[in-house]
């Protein structure tokens, strides 16, 4: 039998284009095992509209 994981899936979402008030958003989905960090996760991506690697920060 599988296992039930404590893997989820979390949408990121960049903080520098939300304040920018430029049109569209820049979203990342990626998976975190909610045992080992139960608090928001924060990565550094690349922004297409911005054209340059911003913060993302976990939505939800």
């Amino acid at each position: 039998m599988a296992k039930k994981g404590n893997r989820t899936q979390v949408i990121l979402e960049c903080t520098e284009h939300k304040n920018s008030g430029l049109p569209g958003t820049s979203r990342y989905i990626t998976t975190k095992n909610r045992k080992n960090t139960p608090d928001r996760l924060e990565l550094k991506k690349y922004n297409p509209i911005l054209k340059k690697v911003t913060v993302h920060r976990e939505i939800k």
